[in-house]
């Protein structure tokens, strides 16, 4: 499990662009990471699989019960990664593995949350939405925990108005643009936070 100590944290952050898209990513560049036109929705670009994870980490570290995260993206864009960070963040021991065959797999979140259960969840294999209700998709969302579910457009008349929607799209090979973009209050403070802590670590 990589090392959650704030050098490490501080290192991998730096290296990580926050940064506004306008739809031309030649453009992306500097710390500019506001859009004026919504405030609240916050664009950062991953250099690589581990700074995905350690996005994942600075955000899991902010979660609190009933917390809903929606990771979207096409396969290979880093998902699975994200929600890996997000686990260890809440101080999770478990080992994350893509549950794409089981389509839910279920975690232990650390000290902090004690008996807090993290849902990670991919829908990809579900053929109708009818499906969702076999795997207790309610129970998981009656905010006893936290959900993290990928492929959660394949569901959409199941999942929460509140929520904190996160899409994952390449740049390249390596590089992956993450936008963070909230719903409903919590969210909106949950991104504000999330922001500050990352400028923080910036520059540390």
């Amino acid at each position: 499990r990589p090392c959650l100590t704030k050098a490490v944290l501080c290192y991998n952050i730096r290296r990580i662009s926050l940064s506004t898209v306008r739809g031309n990513p030649g453009s992306l560049r500097g710390f500019s990471d506001s859009h004026p036109e919504r405030p609240s929705v916050l664009d950062m670009i991953s250099h690589s699989s581990t700074q995905t994870e350690y996005i994942g980490q600075r955000l899991g570290d902010l979660l609190q019960q009933g917390d809903v995260l929606l990771l979207l993206g096409e396969i290979g864009v880093g998902k699975t990664h994200l929600a890996k960070g997000i686990v260890q963040g809440m101080g999770s021991s478990d080992l994350v593995t893509s549950p794409s065959f089981v389509l839910v797999n279920e975690y232990r979140a650390g000290p902090r949350w004690p008996g807090l259960r993290i849902y990670h969840l991919d829908l990809y294999r579900i053929g109708d939405a009818a499906e969702v209700t076999t795997i207790g998709l309610d129970d998981m969302l009656d905010g006893a925990g936290v959900c993290l579910i990928e492929w959660a457009e394949r569901a959409a008349d199941w999942l929460p108005v509140e929520h904190l929607a996160i899409s994952l799209r390449p740049l390249d090979e390596t590089r992956r643009v993450l936008r963070f973009e909230p719903h409903g209050e919590r969210y909106q403070h949950l991104v504000e936070a999330f922001r500050r802590a990352a400028d923080k670590a910036s520059r540390c």
